[in-house]
């Protein structure tokens, strides 16, 4: 049970498969749109119940509760080795070393 006012991450679909524009490339028509929205749940609910939400913009949202707590786990992919080489060589040329 996650309780009222805790900050949380809902899903809404804005428009589902069938209702995307017929201008859209295929790989999106066949992609429902989706709002990813966090806020302060409105009352007690469990993960997967349509609950409301107040955004930190004073927005009331609706949406199916997915995550409590949420946090940012974004990164930019894995290590390129040539990429480290790359720097290695920059650096040397610029200033005649690693620094």
């Amino acid at each position: 049970m996650v309780q009222k006012g805790t900050w949380v991450r809902i899903k809404k679909i804005l428009l589902p498969v069938g209702q995307r524009a017929p201008q859209d490339p295929e790989d999106t028509r066949n992609t429902p749109l989706v709002m990813w929205t966090k806020g302060f749940l409105a009352a007690d609910a469990n993960l997967g119940d349509e609950v409301q939400v107040t955004t930190a913009a004073d927005r009331v949202e609706t949406g199916t509760l997915v995550e409590v707590d949420p946090y940012y786990t974004h990164s930019y992919g894995k290590c390129v080795p040539e990429l480290v080489q790359i720097d290695r060589n920059y650096r040397a040329f610029l200033y005649g070393g690693d620094k």
